[in-house]
């Protein structure tokens, strides 16, 4: 994995929460928060946080005495993350390695990370710091995307960019958000790290949104996959986005429009 693969910084956490977020993960963030709330923690630990939004659908669902750490490898994210959520005496902010955190072991009785291990260089490191924090009992939630095919909107902006760049396509969608779908191996690489009881749930979802240039928008100039546009060509960002936007109205129309998407939703357990 490249650094530009991980770096999101400059107006990415903006754009990414603008125009990411409620294109296709505030319906997972929901669900996440839903399933980790269920376990009535006391403790919780959101590693790989970004701009916050499994944070803001989860505090309001946990108890009043609850403490709640939220970490990001990115200092830009977690300071946007910060600036969108009330002030709430039971959350701290941390700057956190998932592959090193920085707590003491079986500190907390959840870790949650919402489609960050896909960025993870080394997730079986990262699993094994997961179990080490978490008390005997304790859960791990994560989720990660199906492979790309089963989500439209992700795979209509690959396909056209592969159609932009057709000497050297931009493929950050596929090889990370998308790279990791393999729920075969996820058990394997979360047992190995002394995790059992793994549970693995696929669901699908609709990702909307109010016309294809916001959808080309997100993943154009919301994700990383914006650095690998502009080490292409810097001054055809606005060309490949506006490429992109077409390709999606040429397939879902004008307006707004609908499609499927589909993540794996993980439980394992110490």
């Amino acid at each position: 994995m490249s650094e530009t693969d991980k770096l999101f910084a400059g107006s990415i956490p903006e754009n990414y929460d603008r125009h990411m977020v409620p294109l296709i993960f505030e319906s997972y963030a929901r669900d996440l928060s839903q399933r980790i709330a269920a376990l009535s923690p006391g403790a919780v630990l959101e590693t790989a946080a970004g701009s916050g939004v499994v944070t803001r659908a989860l505090a309001p669902r946990l108890s009043p005495d609850a403490r709640y750490v939220v970490t990001d490898l990115n200092q830009p994210m977690l300071d946007y993350a910060a600036t969108r959520q009330g002030t709430d005496g039971r959350i701290s902010w941390r700057k956190a390695d998932a592959l090193s955190l920085p707590f003491e072991d079986a500190a907390f009785d959840v870790v949650c990370c919402q489609f960050g291990v896909m960025f993870f260089p080394d997730r079986p490191t990262g699993y094994r710091e997961a179990r080490r924090v978490l008390k005997p009992g304790g859960c791990f939630l994560f989720n990660v995307w199906d492979r790309i095919e089963e989500n439209v909107f992700a795979d209509d902006v690959t396909n056209a960019l592969a159609e932009f760049f057709p000497d050297d396509p931009p493929r950050f969608m596929a090889r990370i958000p998308h790279g990791y779908h393999d729920t075969a191996l996820i058990r394997t690489e979360l047992e190995s790290a002394g995790f059992s009881g793994v549970t693995i749930e696929t669901r699908e979802d609709q990702s909307r949104a109010p016309s294809p240039r916001h959808a080309a928008l997100a993943f154009c100039q919301g994700t990383p996959l914006r650095n690998e546009i502009e080490a292409r060509s810097a001054e055809r960002l606005e060309a490949a986005t506006d490429h992109a936007a077409s390709a999606i109205a040429s397939r879902h129309g004008n307006g707004e429009i609908a499609a499927k998407m589909q993540a794996h939703v993980i439980m394992a357990r110490t």
